[in-house]
């Protein structure tokens, strides 16, 4: 079947692109664009993570078990894993700016339908809508940004586009606790209503005469399947191993086989089909893979740090929610500051010298908090996190700017959703190895510390004869003592992995100098390149 180009000169379509590609934007349409697709996409990341806090709330008024409650989070996460992929496929078939905004639209009336959920089932049904609807949303803002300006300022655009990627898991959880709180939980679906709609409008108005040539492709249909089964396995895998113990689970096994073994074939279909759904051939190009892979294991550390640092607080210190929002709410103060800078920066030095940067801070504060105790006090816990947004504005930037060096802009679409999906799917791995190892490793230092607490050994014998001086049967005694342990041991093992991720952002060091980004002795470096 051969392809053919959609050139209805009677249709009211947007016209496609010349074959030059469209000049940057100027003055008020820059910015009036750049704060329409970033509000899209602020939104999108905030969903992604505004639920979380919540899902107590949504379970006991929808009559499940905080388990159940659990699908929220997973079939949104399905869904946005398995569309993400596919958006350069789906780019060429609607046009870039057509799918940004159907995709945005759609994402309102899916969050409208959220909130206005009768059932859980009803509820999990539309929260896989939305995910699905959203997967194209953050690589094709990604493009448009790029496309907006000029080739100098290409690592300014990265800059702005990444401030929201980076403060939206921040902010969801801070958000989504004080509006169950203090008002329905639906109305974390319902405030993406007027945000979308208006986000919508304003890049139709900026963008519709700009719109991507679009090329009628087969149907893939069979890459497709294999993506849907052997995605969707994985994540539900990822997310409900833990609640079911990982491997002791027939669930948990099932799932790993059918997601190896589909995924296999699905890697030998993409790489030989005429018309992939995936372009897995850009694997090709050493700059996207060593930087698609250096972002990605750095964003699973960064995300497994978000899920632990809270958990430990809270679970182990006795912070509230909020004190634990606090205590992580710094982290976007420098990376908000930093990332206009960082894009400037990109014009005149090599991107993997700033990455080689922000991995040092990394390991840096990862190190600091690989010496945290149980006496830690919450300027202890605030000051590595607020050194942690500098990194993070120095290392999604530079890596993303990696991974697109030297690719064609009518190749950017799909590069950039490979990029966030395999950067969703670390996420995911980082997530449940980081509360699957906590959890583990705490055992095991629980059985270690119990080995001197026992009856005869003088350090015990001592403690609980001073409780019992205070009037403290044994037994009351013995469970008291039982806390501290368990306090020690989810510390411990806390700083165990703290300590383990300082050495694996020194590793990825080594990764990123084996890319080659294009640069050049005066001006844009390799984020032009990758206009």
């Amino acid at each position: 079947m051969s392809t053919t180009t959609d050139q209805d000169p009677a249709s009211s379509a947007p016209r496609p692109a010349p074959a030059g590609g469209y000049p940057p934007l100027e003055g008020s349409a820059r910015v009036f664009g750049t704060i329409a697709v970033s509000a899209a996409v602020f939104m999108n990341v905030l969903d992604s993570s505004i639920a979380n806090v919540s899902i107590p709330t949504i379970a006991g008024d929808l009559g499940v078990s905080s388990t159940q409650g659990t699908w929220v989070i997973t079939s949104f996460a399905v869904a946005n894993a398995i569309t993400v992929p596919l958006t350069g496929w789906l780019t060429q078939y609607f046009g870039q700016v057509r799918l940004f905004v159907i995709s945005t639209l759609l994402f309102v009336f899916s969050s409208w339908l959220c909130g206005f959920a009768w059932s859980f089932e009803s509820l999990v049904f539309f929260r896989v809508l939305q995910g699905a609807v959203a997967g194209p949303m953050i690589p094709l803002s990604q493009s448009l940004m790029l496309a907006s300006y000029p080739r100098a300022k290409a690592g300014m655009a990265l800059a702005l586009w990444s401030m929201t990627i980076l403060v939206g898991p921040i902010a969801g959880p801070l958000l989504g606790g004080w509006i169950s709180d203090n008002y329905d939980w639906a109305w974390i679906f319902y405030i993406n209503v007027p945000v979308g709609l208006l986000a919508a409008w304003g890049s139709w108005q900026v963008y519709k005469s700009r719109e991507t040539k679009r090329i009628r492709l087969p149907i893939d249909r069979m890459g497709l399947i294999l993506l849907v089964v052997w995605v969707g396995a994985l994540q539900v895998m990822l997310d409900k191993g833990k609640d079911l113990d990982w491997f002791s689970s027939p669930l948990i096994c099932a799932l790993a086989v059918i997601s190896v073994i589909t995924f296999i074939y699905f890697v030998i279909w993409e790489l030989t089909a005429s018309h992939p759904v995936v372009d897995l051939t850009l694997f090709a190009a050493r700059n996207f893979t060593t930087g698609t892979i250096a972002l990605s294991v750095a964003y699973g550390l960064f995300f497994g740090t978000v899920v632990l640092l809270p958990l430990w607080l809270q679970n182990t210190m006795g912070y509230t929610a909020t004190w634990a929002g606090v205590a992580a709410a710094p982290v976007g103060i420098l990376a908000i500051i930093l990332s206009p800078v960082v894009g400037k920066l990109l014009a005149r030095h090599d991107p993997r010298m700033i990455a080689t940067i922000a991995f040092l801070i990394f390991s840096l504060i990862s190190y600091m908090r690989a010496q945290y105790n149980t006496q830690v006090d919450l300027f202890g816990v605030m000051l590595p996190t607020f050194i942690q947004g500098a990194a993070m504005a120095a290392f999604f930037i530079p890596l993303t700017t990696i991974s697109l060096s030297g690719l064609n802009p009518d190749r950017i679409p799909a590069a950039a959703g490979l990029t966030n999906f395999f950067r969703l799917v670390c996420g995911a791995f980082g997530t449940s190895i980081t509360t699957t190892l906590w959890e583990d490793r705490a055992i095991l230092h629980h059985a270690r510390l119990t080995e001197v607490a026992r009856p005869g050994e003088p350090a015990f014998d001592h403690i609980m004869g001073n409780m019992q001086n205070l009037g403290i049967d044994p037994q009351k005694g013995a469970a008291l003592l039982d806390q501290v342990i368990n306090q020690q041991a989810y510390t411990m093992s806390a700083t165990d992995f703290f300590f383990a991720s300082a050495i694996i952002f020194l590793v990825l060091i080594g990764l990123i100098w084996l890319a080659r980004p294009k640069t050049a002795s005066h001006g844009s470096r390799a984020a032009a390149d990758a206009h």
